[in-house]
């Protein structure tokens, strides 16, 4: 929840961003890691290497594109169990989730960002970059935070709730 007295525009990738992070370590198996993003009940999240740094994104659409053109994408619909991953768009089994290296499925060229970039250049970098979330990195490339869309959208929601004496 957004709690500031900032004006929408002069909100910055720290005000909005997400700091309970999850992240998937390399080497870590896709399964494991579809695994570690339905636990935390998220679609996507920074994959980082030993020391730390950023060196990809796996989201829900990186497996999705594996279903849709791998081994699997001739299967019939899974039926939902305990041992499904589910996201937004598919329901799989996890057991059939490669055993491979997440780095294989995840999406390398990772766009992050500051914590003081601000929200207009934060939406058109996730518009231009066609993504829902920015990786919000330290000066060494460790993530600190996420900003999502859902993020963004819920800055300019409060900003049309703002009491227009709120100024500051």
């Amino acid at each position: 929840m957004l709690t500031t007295n900032k004006r929408l525009l002069d909100l910055t990738a720290e005000d909005l961003m997400s700091r309970e992070l999850t992240t998937i370590a390399l080497p870590l198996s896709v399964r494991a890691a579809a695994h570690q993003l339905a636990e935390a009940g998220i679609s996507g999240a920074p994959v980082v290497n030993e020391q730390g740094k950023c060196v990809g994104v796996l989201s829900t659409t990186d497996l999705v594109r594996f279903l849709y053109q791998g081994p699997l994408a001739s299967r019939r619909p899974f039926r939902l169990t305990e041992a499904s991953f589910c996201s937004d768009w598919e329901v799989t089994e996890l057991e059939s989730l490669p055993e491979d290296d997440v780095s294989r499925y995840m999406t390398s060229d990772v766009v992050t960002t500051s914590p003081n970039t601000r929200i207009g250049d934060l939406a058109r970098t996730m518009l231009d970059a066609h993504i829902h979330r920015l990786i919000v990195t330290d000066p060494w490339g460790r993530p600190v935070g996420i900003v999502s869309s859902t993020d963004v959208l819920a800055a300019v929601a409060a900003e049309d709730q703002r009491d227009p004496s709120d100024a500051e």
